[in-house]
């Protein structure tokens, strides 16, 4: 008796004497149509014919029909029905739960075939190793080699293909490597797969140096596809490699795959993250088909940019345009609502989120927390944090510990550092903000102790790093920096705006400065900040040809040099954008796009 039920043929279904060969052919056409219900129809004439389960190649062609359709649980019933589990149904079935991401139940019937004596076949190598590196199992992926290597498959392109992208998908980039090398022939899976691994990995020189090798050979099929140029986007991205990523956007716009949602999502997030929010939007508004990966892209560009009433009214087109929000549409919209101290707003799009199925996560529940502290309800934040489900992230802590400095709360800021060094964190951050918290109040004394309980704990304060890219190169500072080849002229640079803003009215304000020293050490300190280096340099680089200068910074920009950057936009007419570890600032004319709230 089968072990799936029967279907049952329409009535208006009906066949012509059919030979296995017509009906194998038509079964082919269904799947790749994903036709279910004339499939499941022709399923059932094939039981009451008698064609199933007695001929093996039918079977196989019913597992992969229904793996097409996204039943895998009914491709291992139809698995389960066939009479010969011959190697080609085991194919059929591995590549069935692999393709459904289930790759642990393919794994399973890997290890279930070598149990029954089957050998590895070119067929079942791939789906396993696209199995072991989804699950990014590294003493797996070893032995899945060496099963290859005792086989008669190693040297075929799409089994030394698949390894490569396996051991890049688990970290083992140097195996990855050195199989790569060893092919005689190579495909887009071996390209794409080490120049994924690489970017993943920060490796961005090794992932473009390895895309720029790919275009060069001219490679027949091509070495590249759409997957390739949206991770080596994202690479430029994460590296704010502006001119390179143009390159390679202008190069994609030759190809077809400028129009893949994955490429145009890509490029979204570069110009994005370069402070090019107006080059964001244009690639959205053109891209021909947009995904809900493209829509997040462009929510979360609208978020960090400060353009909150535009990421809402994008939502409300999401969602009548059909698609279904994420927790990373909802991430999105929380942080724009945080960006612009809208707590009502807020609160509306996290109850929307649970009324949606989408279940909060830690990242939520601290852009809540986020929201809450910088408006200054801080016995809110803390009540909140008081009735969540899940434990209280490092996360989560940090921004309640931004918004008591923020503040002056710094008794409240003692409750959250120590509620966050409870969690075993030896982050940097959260000893300093404490810190600046006990500072910003006035008690420098508890400030020193914050900052020597940091010094006993090992931590080290991470550097403050401001870096632009110009030339083809990314010029980086660091505060009193003077081993840039120009820090002389920057150095002068900065000295002579700084009288000119002085005389436009900027005043100091060295409350920024957490010593307790005299106010003209203060002043000196505070004027050679990274950003402001950064700047220098910038205005003695960048023409002034209607571009602006991009900075980029690992650290939240302090207050003084938030109103500083001000007068530099308004006394050189230039404008300014900055990128802190929060968010998106445009100074121009003397406003910066954050209204003073960051």
């Amino acid at each position: 008796m089968p072990l799936l039920p029967v279907p049952k043929p329409s009535p208006s279904f009906h066949l012509p004497a059919s030979t296995p060969r017509f009906l194998s052919d038509l079964l082919l056409s269904l799947s790749v149509a994903r036709a279910f219900a004339k499939g499941s129809q022709l399923h059932g004439h094939l039981l009451k014919s008698g064609f199933v389960p007695s001929i093996a190649l039918l079977s196989n062609h019913l597992i992969t029909f229904y793996a097409r359709c996204h039943l895998p649980h009914l491709s291992r019933l139809a698995f389960l029905d066939s009479p010969s589990r011959s190697p080609a149904s085991w194919a059929s079935l591995i590549s069935a739960l692999a393709q459904n991401e289930l790759p642990a139940d393919a794994l399973l019937a890997f290890r279930s075939m070598l149990s029954h004596s089957i050998p590895i076949s070119d067929r079942t190598l791939p789906p396993a190793t696209k199995s072991c590196g989804a699950l990014s199992f590294p003493s797996l992926a070893r032995s899945l080699h060496s099963l290859a290597l005792r086989s008669p498959f190693s040297n075929d392109v799409f089994v030394a293909s698949s390894i490569v992208d396996m051991y890049s998908k688990c970290s083992l980039l140097s195996d990855a490597r050195d199989v790569f090398d060893s092919m005689p022939q190579r495909n887009v899976v071996s390209w794409s797969g080490l120049i994924c691994g690489y970017a993943q990995a920060g490796l961005n020189l090794d992932a473009l140096h390895l895309f720029k090798r790919a275009l060069a050979e001219n490679l027949e099929p091509p070495g590249v596809n759409d997957f390739t140029y949206s991770c080596i986007v994202r690479v430029c991205s994460a590296a704010t490699l502006l001119d390179i990523g143009a390159q390679v956007h202008s190069h994609c716009s030759k190809t077809s795959f400028i129009s893949s949602p994955f490429v145009g999502s890509a490029l979204i997030s570069l110009y994005s993250k370069c402070g090019l929010v107006e080059d964001a939007y244009k690639v959205f508004d053109e891209m021909p088909e947009k995904n809900l990966g493209a829509w997040n892209a462009v929510l979360i560009a609208s978020a960090q940019h400060g353009h909150t009433r535009t990421a809402f009214d994008r939502f409300t087109l999401m969602d009548r345009a059909g698609f279904h929000p994420n927790f990373i549409t909802f991430l999105c919209l929380l942080t724009a609502c945080s960006h612009a101290g809208l707590v009502e707003d807020g609160k509306r799009y996290f109850d929307l989120m649970v009324s949606r199925g989408v279940e909060p996560g830690p990242q939520h529940y601290a852009c809540m927390v986020d929201l809450l502290s910088r408006v200054g309800r801080l016995r809110e934040a803390v009540e909140f944090i008081e009735r969540m489900p899940l434990a209280p992230t490092e996360s989560l802590w940090g921004a309640l510990l931004t918004g008591c400095r923020i503040h002056k709360d710094a008794d409240t800021a003692a409750f959250a550092a120590r509620k966050l060094f409870e969690t075993g964190s030896l982050s940097s951050g959260a000893h300093m903000l404490l810190s600046n918290a006990y500072a910003a109040a006035g008690r420098y004394a508890d400030a020193a102790r914050a900052r020597k309980e940091m010094r006993d704990r090992g931590v080290k304060k991470e550097t403050g790093l401001s870096w632009l890219e110009y030339g083809g190169k990314v010029h980086t500072f660091v505060s009193g920096d003077t081993c840039h080849e120009r820090s002389k002229e920057i150095h002068e640079l900065v000295n002579s705006l700084a009288e000119r803003m002085e005389r436009e009215g900027y005043v100091a304000d060295t409350s920024y400065v957490l010593r307790d020293v005299d106010g003209e050490e203060k002043r000196r300190s505070i004027w050679y900040h990274s950003e402001r280096l950064a700047i220098g340099f910038g205005l003695l680089s960048v023409p002034d040809d209607g571009r602006p200068i991009r900075v980029m910074k690992n650290l939240r920009v302090c207050g003084d040099c938030h109103t500083a950057i001000k007068f530099v936009s308004k006394c050189t007419g230039r404008v300014v954008i900055l990128r802190d570890n929060n968010r998106f600032h445009r100074f121009e004319d003397g406003v910066c796009s954050c209204g003073d709230y960051w």
